[in-house]
C-alpha cells in the first residue's frame, strides 16, 4: 500500500518574516503585498483570522475588518532559504520530496518504511526529528488526504488515514470545501462553492461531472477528484546545487553604481570553478533592504548565457523594480544549461584582428612615451557634482 507523507508549517512566510519579533503572532497580523504587485495580503496571524481577515484579501478590504492590522514587510529571500534548509532536512531522511509552496511539501513512505524500524510512525517520527521545526504531519493513500490529515494533525501528534482510495474517500467527505485553498489550482473554489450551498467535501464528491464541468471547468473537475480521494502523482524535485555570489554595498547605490555592483556580481559568478563552464538558464537576483525586508526575483533567459555582458543586459532592467534602497545585493543560479560552446564565429577573426593590432599600437606608445602614453578614462559616478568623482583614468589593460 502507497502512503504519501504531508509535512505542513502553517504562516511559514509570516513567521520568517516577523523574525524575533515573535510578539506580533499573537496580534493581529499580515504579510504586507510584494512591492510592484498586486495589493492583496499575504499569511495572517490567528489574531487575524478572527477578525475575518484571510490570505489573498485585498489589502483595503482587510484594513476595514481590522483597523488595528499590523503589516510586515515580506521577506521572499529569507523565506526562500530557510524553506531550502527544511528541505535539505527532509531529503537527509532518504525522502525524495517534491515541495509544493514554503511550508508544504509531501513524499512517499514507499522505501522509507525499511530503512526507518518498519513501520510509518518511525518514518514520521525521523522526519518530524529531522526538521527541527514546529510542524504538522500527516500521511494518507493520496497527497490532498495527506495534507487534509496534516492539517487536522496536533503539533506533536501526527495523523494517519490507512487504506486504499475508498478510505481517502470517506475521510474527506465530513471535512469543509475550505481544504481545497491548500492547492493552488482551486484556491479561488470555497467562496463560490459555498455560495452554492456545497459546504463539505462530500457534497461536491456527489455532484455530477457535468454540471461541475460546466460551471467550474478543469478547476471544478480537479477539486471533484481530490474530493472523490484521488490525485496526481508526486514530482519530486532534482537535489539542488547552489551557487551564489553576495555583494555588501557601503551605501545606498543607485544607477550606474548598482549596474556597476550587478556586473562585479555577474563576473563573480562566472569565474567561480563549480560552474564547470555550463551556461545559466536561470537565476535568482535578490537583495536585502535598507528599510527593512528583502526582494527576490528570478530571471529565466531566453536561451542559455555564459556571456557576462549579455546577463548585464538581461539583468539590469530588473533592479529598475527594487522598491527601496538596498544594502547588500545576491546573485544566485537557479538552473544550469549546457557546457558552453568555444567555437567562434567568422566575424570574430576580424574583431580579434583588430584587438590584436590595438594592443601592438598601445605597447610601441608606452615603449616611446612611458607606461602612462595609453590610458582609458572609466566613469566612475557621472551624476556626482564633483567633477573628480566623474571619471577616473585607468591602465588600458
Amino acid at each position: 500500500m502507497s502512503m504519501v507523507v504531508c509535512v505542513l508549517i502553517p504562516r511559514f512566510q509570516l513567521t520568517v518574516a516577523v523574525g524575533d519579533r515573535e510578539e506580533l503572532l499573537g496580534s493581529p497580523a499580515a504579510l504586507a503585498p510584494e512591492p510592484g504587485r498586486e495589493a492583496r495580503i499575504g499569511e495572517v496571524s490567528l489574531a487575524a483570522e478572527a477578525f475575518g481577515v484571510r490570505a489573498g484579501m485585498p489589502l483595503g478590504e482587510a484594513l476595514s475588518r481590522c483597523p488595528q492590522l499590523t503589516l510586515v514587510p515580506p521577506d521572499p529571500a529569507g523565506v526562500a532559504d530557510a524553506w531550502e534548509r527544511l528541505l535539505v532536512r527532509l531529503e537527509s531522511i532518504g525522502a525524495a520530496v517534491a515541495p509544493e509552496r514554503p511550508g508544504l511539501a509531501s513524499f512517499a513512505a514507499q522505501g522509507l518504511v525499511r530503512l526507518h524500524g518498519g513501520t510509518l510512525e518511525r518514518v514520521l517520527a525521523a522526519a518530524r526529528t529531522a526538521l527541527r521545526h514546529p510542524a504538522r504531519i500527516g500521511a494518507g493513500p493520496s497527497r490532498f488526504c495527506a495534507l487534509a490529515a496534516a492539517t487536522r494533525a496536533r503539533a506533536r501528534r501526527p495523523q494517519i488515514v490507512l487504506g486504499d482510495e475508498r478510505a481517502a474517500r470517506d475521510y474527506l467527505a465530513p471535512l469543509p470545501v475550505a481544504l481545497l485553498r491548500g492547492r493552488d489550482e482551486t484556491a479561488a473554489l470555497p467562496e463560490a462553492l459555498a455560495r452554492l450551498g456545497v459546504e463539505t467535501l462530500g457534497e461536491l464528491a456527489a455532484l455530477p461531472r457535468s454540471d461541475v464541468a460546466d460551471r467550474f471547468g478543469a478547476p471544478g473537475l480537479l477539486a471533484r477528484e481530490l474530493a472523490q480521494g484521488r490525485d496526481g502523482s508526486l514530482r519530486p524535485r532534482e537535489a539542488p546545487e547552489r551557487l551564489e555570489e553576495e555583494l555588501e554595498l557601503p551605501e545606498a547605490l543607485s544607477g550606474a553604481q548598482l549596474d556597476r555592483a550587478l556586473g562585479l556580481l555577474v563576473d563573480r559568478l562566472l569565474a567561480r570553478h563549480e560552474r564547470r563552464g555550463r551556461t545559466l538558464r536561470a537565476v535568482v537576483l535578490a537583495a536585502t533592504l535598507v528599510e527593512g525586508g528583502t526582494w527576490r526575483e528570478q530571471v529565466p533567459f531566453r536561451e542559455a548565457l555564459s556571456d557576462p555582458t549579455r546577463m548585464r543586459l538581461a539583468l539590469a532592467p530588473r533592479l529598475a523594480l527594487l522598491p527601496a534602497p538596498a544594502e547588500r545585493l545576491r546573485l544566485a543560479v537557479v538552473r544550469f544549461g549546457p557546457a558552453a560552446s568555444d567555437q567562434r564565429s567568422l566575424l570574430d577573426e576580424a574583431a580579434a584582428e583588430r584587438r590584436e593590432r590595438l594592443r601592438e599600437g598601445v605597447r610601441q606608445a608606452r615603449a616611446a612615451a612611458g607606461p602612462d602614453a595609453a590610458l582609458r578614462v572609466l566613469a566612475v559616478d557621472p551624476d556626482s557634482r564633483v567633477p573628480e568623482r566623474r571619471a577616473v583614468l585607468t591602465p588600458f589593460e
